[in-house]
């Protein structure tokens, strides 16, 4: 089937329903931090909200029940394109959607793929139909349309879905990131009627997120933001950052964004980063973040800690039998020191990789939880300020 390529115009379809509460509880007065309350179907959601990826289906090395109990997260991610190609669709409807086949009872947001089918650079091709790629798995070729993604998502039963995109890459020229933003707005529009003619599979409620693109170019930026905006969405994403741009460029187009993107709305900076980058971008206006840093990291033996950045594989810690935590205590456990730390890494033991993953997610999710505190307290600029110094050091 051909799609005609015109540009989308916002006001063309009927607007999403609504699918999900937010409220602002404050404002802070020296930046434009917020801290806000989300509603959906499945629990609370707490803003600035940092989420942990589970790509799979699973956050890797950490169980479901820690990621409850030890890091405390209101939600979690998971990934279109990964859990389409496994377990299958199939699996997961059988099984009752993803809450009930992983068993995290609380809210979900899944990405609708965009961004792996992106980085298959030499495996798909992009047409104003949508995506047709090889399985990095098997080879096996695919379509992801607009259309197919949004169905795909209301299989796997996620609280928050997001709207089919093109995320570009960085650098790229003008031509480029002005045609890949205006695909990205008529598949939304394509997006938004298929959400509009379709129901939640398992009785809970799902809300779509469009996705801000337009690379690094302020005007493309502009443009995006106000054809976002103009959907009314339950929520507003902004992609195609933190893909190899300096940090400054990133919270420049962050600045801009926030500025056009409702005030009523969260607002999603998707794939979203190192603790400064977090800090930084909340005081933007930004309250939602996930990103695969604090796992992947924790893997390598690389931890974050609020005093700042440590290698664990590094000899100074090998008679440091201190918690890994300077301050008295540890995100994870009292028992654990840098010494049996370091110790477990330079042994290849499995739990060095999982005790650090446990302890990167429960400080992302301390972090986020101390700069709501400070936002609701009046004091989060200077907190702020004072955060950043001591987690970019190296220790």
């Amino acid at each position: 089937m051909q799609i005609q390529s015109v540009l989308y115009n916002p006001l063309s379809l009927p607007q999403l329903q609504k699918s999900m509460d937010f409220k602002l509880i404050k404002t802070d007065d020296k930046s434009s931090a917020r801290a806000g309350l989300m509603e959906t179907d499945h629990g609370l959601i707490e803003t600035p909200i940092f989420m942990p990826v589970g790509t799979a289906g699973s956050v890797k090395g950490v169980h479901i029940r820690d990621i409850k109990e030890d890091v405390h997260a209101d939600i979690i991610l998971g990934n279109t394109y990964h859990l389409y190609l496994r377990p299958g669709l199939d699996v997961i409807e059988q099984a009752g959607g993803l809450h009930k086949f992983n068993g995290w009872n609380r809210p979900i947001l899944t990405d609708s793929g965009g961004y792996q089918v992106y980085s298959l650079t030499h495996r798909r091709k992009l047409t104003e139909e949508g995506v047709l790629f090889h399985s990095h798995i098997d080879g096996s070729k695919h379509l992801f349309s607009p259309e197919g993604v949004i169905d795909t998502q209301r299989v796997i039963g996620a609280d928050i879905i997001m709207a089919f995109d093109e995320c570009t890459p960085y650098p790229c020229d003008y031509d480029y990131a002005k045609n890949s933003m205006e695909i990205t707005h008529r598949w939304l529009g394509r997006c938004v009627q298929r959400m509009n003619e379709t129901e939640p599979k398992y009785g809970y409620s799902q809300a779509l997120f469009p996705i801000v693109q337009g690379s690094t170019y302020r005007d493309l930026r502009k443009i995006s933001a106000e054809t976002i905006a103009a959907q009314n969405a339950d929520g507003n994403a902004i992609g195609g950052l933190s893909v190899g741009e300096p940090h400054e460029m990133m919270y420049e187009m962050t600045e801009l964004v926030c500025a056009i993107l409702p005030k009523d709305k969260p607002r999603y900076l998707m794939g979203v980063g190192t603790p400064e980058n977090i800090l930084e971008s909340i005081a933007l206006g930004i309250d939602m973040f996930d990103c695969v840093m604090p796992t992947r990291n924790a893997r390598h033996g690389l931890l974050y800690t609020r005093n700042g950045i440590m290698n664990m594989k590094n000899e100074k810690w090998k008679n440091d039998f201190s918690l890994i935590d300077e301050d008295g205590n540890s995100f994870v456990d009292t028992q654990y020191t840098k010494a049996y730390l370091r110790h477990l890494f330079t042994a290849k033991e499995m739990l060095g990789g999982m005790i650090a993953s446990l302890h990167n997610l429960s400080f992302y999710l301390w972090l986020v939880r101390e700069a709501r505190k400070h936002i609701i307290e009046g004091d989060f600029a200077e907190w702020k300020s004072m955060m950043v110094k001591k987690v970019t050091q190296r220790l």
